[in-house]
């Protein structure tokens, strides 16, 4: 009788779940050695599989090149016609395969070692001819596969995606792989505008809108009117930040002073010390400053110098919000 698809459905997954769990149990040294042969190459890592380990290997590849480790997916048949010239000496060839014997990988190998390139075998099966081939061996064998037939593949397409992305991760932490190196690699879609930074959205140069400190306030305010931020960065002669000057620091002087004197230097009107952000600084962590405090656009410093100006509206533009 047939079982419920609910039922059967739960039944796969704990079936890979348990999968996930026997790896876990099995990954050793190997996993060490992998990373410690990647990161003394100087070459690349080629993700290479037939079938449906060729499919979880461009998955694999992917998520390499996306976290700081240059990769590229190789045909293992397309290789044996030509695309080998795409593999340097000292590369590193990451070959999946879940029996271990698949013709294509096994006859790709020898050429591999006359390339020069390293070679780290993802496989089923551990006494298998591409374990004995390969400098490292990672255990991906299971039980079973998940599929009620044990015979399409899904606990060993399941568990290699996994130990690859377990290699991936190790290697983001052993190269130190931060927050700003992965904006630099994804400047496109909501993730991208996540990781922005300030200096990636910033006014520099001529574009700052900035003024001396024994500029006139009556100059000064033509000159917010024209830069069309409604804030002036005001600097001293090294280009150190003094203060900052914006419409509300003027409407607030106009309801204190009774004369309303256009002619007194900005710096006796502007606001010392006023709150900054940094070029690498995270926009979006920008943008948190901006809201606690209120206002709508900051100076940023670098080596205490001011290098640009960061608006409200430059952020608006980039969809963070």
């Amino acid at each position: 009788m047939n079982q419920n698809p609910l039922t059967s459905a739960k039944n796969i997954l704990e079936i890979e779940i348990r999968a996930l769990q026997a790896a876990a149990e099995n990954l050793g040294d190997e996993l060490v050695k992998a990373v410690d042969l990647i990161l003394t190459s100087p070459g690349r890592i080629i993700v290479s599989g037939m079938g449906k380990s060729g499919l979880v290997g461009k998955k694999i590849s992917s998520t390499l090149s996306s976290t700081g480790t240059a990769s590229f997916f190789l045909h293992p048949a397309e290789a044996l016609h030509g695309d080998l010239g795409m593999i340097r000496e000292r590369d590193i060839a990451l070959l999946l395969s879940n029996s271990g014997e698949t013709e294509e990988m096994v006859r790709l190998i020898p050429f591999l070692r006359r390339v020069g390139a390293g070679i780290i075998a993802l496989v089923g099966n551990l006494d298998s001819t591409m374990a004995r081939m390969s400098d490292v061996v990672i255990n991906a064998s299971v039980e079973r596969e998940a599929c009620p037939m044990n015979l399409a593949p899904t606990s060993s397409t399941t568990v290699a995606m996994a130990l690859g992305d377990a290699l991936a991760g190790a290697l983001v932490e052993a190269r130190g792989f931060k927050e700003k190196d992965f904006a630099r690699l994804h400047p496109s879609g909501s993730l991208g505008r996540r990781f922005l930074i300030v200096r990636d959205l910033m006014h520099s140069g001529s574009s700052v809108p900035k003024v001396a400190p024994e500029s006139l306030l009556r100059d000064s305010i033509v000159q917010m009117s024209r830069g069309g931020f409604g804030a002036l960065v005001v600097c001293g002669a090294d280009e150190k930040l003094l203060g900052v000057f914006t419409d509300g620091d003027l409407r607030r002087y106009f309801e204190r002073s009774a004369a309303c004197n256009l002619d007194v230097p900005i710096s006796q009107v502007m606001t010392a010390n006023p709150r900054h952000t940094f070029p690498d600084r995270l926009a979006m962590e920008a943008l948190k400053s901006m809201e606690d405090k209120s206002i709508t656009s900051l100076p940023v410093v670098e080596n205490e110098k001011v290098v640009g100006f960061l608006h409200l509206h430059d952020i608006l533009r980039a969809r963070l919000v």
